[in-house]
């Protein structure tokens, strides 16, 4: 079935042509079509009702359908829950387990951030489908290639730089870190968690230079939202401790507004939870 996923990137003719010809449309995991960048521009004009599912803060209104809960710890679990309420457990397979265990363990990091006694409820459910939950372990956070740990070497040791009177840890990367690597979609996931693992460090940024654009990830501990930062400094949103904007200034740029407004945080990154 993989064969059948079409790649914006890859191929953004075949892209607007599919979603223009659909008779319903799924927006997974993102409430707002600013989230998707060109895709959303073609979306946003079209009649065809659209479904949104996802469990990210205040969600714009753009869909039809919406199941939408900022307590659940991924929107896999959204899935889980939808194919409930339609009443077609009884539809659920290995195969179709495994894909929403694998959306669940990387929105929870591996069951480390938004869990819940429901969550792991249907975690079990989804191993008596014949889940195999090592195995995907396994597959999803030991599969990397070795340009990609070099790459974390690298970020660590030569992008990496802790503000200590603020708690804020920024790795970042600019286009000749991208040509060097080869960087493609995908290969910095998790970097930015790196950081947290500083046991002094509270906020985390990890800014990327992007072919048109400048991206940001952020990510805390405890009660700071960085989705408030997010939306109010740079253009984005997501959750409270877990949020990404971005900015259309230089990379140096949006570095240096990241930390001019560490001020404006001082005293939630300074006191204790």
């Amino acid at each position: 079935e993989s064969e059948r996923i079409i790649i914006f990137d890859n191929d953004q003719e075949k892209t607007a042509e599919v979603i223009k010809n659909a008779e319903l449309i799924f927006c997974l995991d993102y409430n707002s079509l600013s989230r998707i960048d060109k895709v959303g521009e073609i979306i946003a004009p079209l009649d065809t009702p659209i479904a949104m599912i996802d469990h990210h803060l205040d969600p714009d209104d753009f869909a039809k359908f919406v199941l939408s809960d900022p307590a659940s710890s991924s929107t896999c679990e959204l899935i889980y829950d939808f194919i409930e309420l339609l009443d077609q457990k009884d539809l659920l397979d290995q195969t179709i387990g495994e894909c929403i265990l694998t959306g669940i363990l990387t929105d929870t990091g591996s069951f480390k951030y938004s869990t819940s006694s429901k969550l792991f409820t249907i975690v079990a459910e989804l191993m008596k489908l014949g889940v195999d939950d090592a195995k995907i372990q396994d597959l999803v956070f030991n599969s990397q290639e070795e340009k990609q740990l070099r790459l974390l070497g690298h970020c660590l040791n030569k992008r990496m730089e802790i503000l200590e009177e603020y708690h804020t840890g920024i790795i970042w990367l600019n286009r000749n870190d991208y040509d060097q690597f080869n960087i493609q979609r995908g290969d910095t996931e998790g970097i930015v968690n790196f950081l947290l693992k500083l046991k002094n460090v509270k906020l985390a940024a990890f800014i990327t230079e992007q072919p048109s654009i400048v991206k940001i990830s952020l990510r805390s501990k405890g009660d700071l939202s960085v989705k408030e930062i997010a939306q109010k400094h740079f253009k984005g949103g997501g959750h409270k401790n877990a949020a990404g904007g971005s900015s259309f200034h230089k990379i140096k740029r949006v570095i240096q507004t990241f930390k001019d407004i560490l001020p404006e945080y001082k005293d939630q990154l300074q006191n204790p939870d």
